[in-house]
């Protein structure tokens, strides 16, 4: 017998403006709530399946399939604005107006959604991966071009293993990681790492965010990051915070880039519905990280 608060789950979908299927699924009751994950990450793989049980009690969660990953397809040239067009769609089917919560990259193409003028009511974005200033080595100018030409020649595991050394993985363990089932995860989706570079790429310079990108963006805006992150991104998500119109920063003590969907859901609903238990929650929860 299910919980009392817990829904059906089925994979629908949605077609998106330039004929992009896009797969979903639908979990929980109140209001909606869309879920975007970062590089590599999918419905079933990643962070959003915890992070969507966590939040089922209080919203309708849209967990979905970027394209090119999971059950969605895809369809060629790549372009961010295509991305932000399957959200769209998206909130079409969720009844024309949503919250939405990015994580990583996924922050990241949240924000352009929003500053592309959806119907969004409240935008939550936990630590895009931008770099702004000297306090970590900014993105080889020639990145994008390396990992197309990995998957060019279908070497998909060089694709993984040059994201990984980008982010920080040590290459032992990057290598380590080829015996693990997760690897053939990896590489299924390996082909949708230009996506997220490139949505990216140009806020990881080591150079200031621009001042007047986001100035359109007039929705409540929550700027998350752990209180454990680099100090790079603890640098980045407050400069965020003060480029993008109205918007908060907020820490969440003890995490870091690997969010605990424990921690991280009671600071979502905390904002977007202003709950005091939620703010209770979230206490319990860091007080235990």
């Amino acid at each position: 017998m299910k919980a009392k608060n817990e829904t059906e789950k089925r994979t629908e979908k949605v077609i998106s403006k330039d004929g992009t299927s896009i797969a979903y699924e639908k979990a929980g009751t109140g209001p909606a709530l869309i879920l975007v994950d970062g590089a590599l990450c999918h419905r079933g793989f990643g962070p959003m399946p915890k992070l969507r049980k966590e939040l089922e009690k209080d919203f309708t969660v849209y967990t979905y399939d970027r394209r090119g990953r999971g059950e969605s397809s895809d369809t060629k040239p790549y372009s961010a604005e295509r991305e932000v067009e399957d959200i769209a769609a998206l909130i079409t089917a969720a009844g024309g107006s949503v919250f939405v919560a990015g994580v990583s990259s996924g922050a990241a193409l949240a924000l352009e959604a929003a500053r592309s003028g959806l119907p969004i009511k409240k935008l939550a974005l936990y630590e895009a991966p931008f770099i702004v200033d000297d306090t970590r080595t900014p993105t080889p100018p020639d990145f994008l071009e390396q990992l197309n030409a990995a998957l060019e020649k279908d070497h998909r595991g060089d694709a993984v293993r040059l994201f990984m050394k980008l982010v920080g993985m040590p290459a032992i363990m990057a290598s380590l990681m080829r015996v693990f089932p997760v690897w053939k995860k990896l590489r299924a989706v390996a082909h949708t790492l230009p996506y997220d570079i490139t949505i990216v790429k140009n806020f990881q310079q080591g150079k200031p965010l621009p001042r007047d990108r986001w100035m359109s963006i007039d929705i409540p805006t929550s700027v998350i990051v752990g209180g454990k992150s680099p100090k790079w991104m603890l640098n980045s998500m407050k400069q965020l915070a003060a480029v993008v119109p109205n918007a908060e920063h907020k820490t969440l003590p003890g995490q870091n880039h690997m969010v605990k969907a424990g921690v991280l859901a009671p600071a979502l609903a905390e904002f977007f519905l202003g709950k005091r238990e939620a703010v209770r929650e979230l206490s319990r929860a860091a007080a235990k990280a």
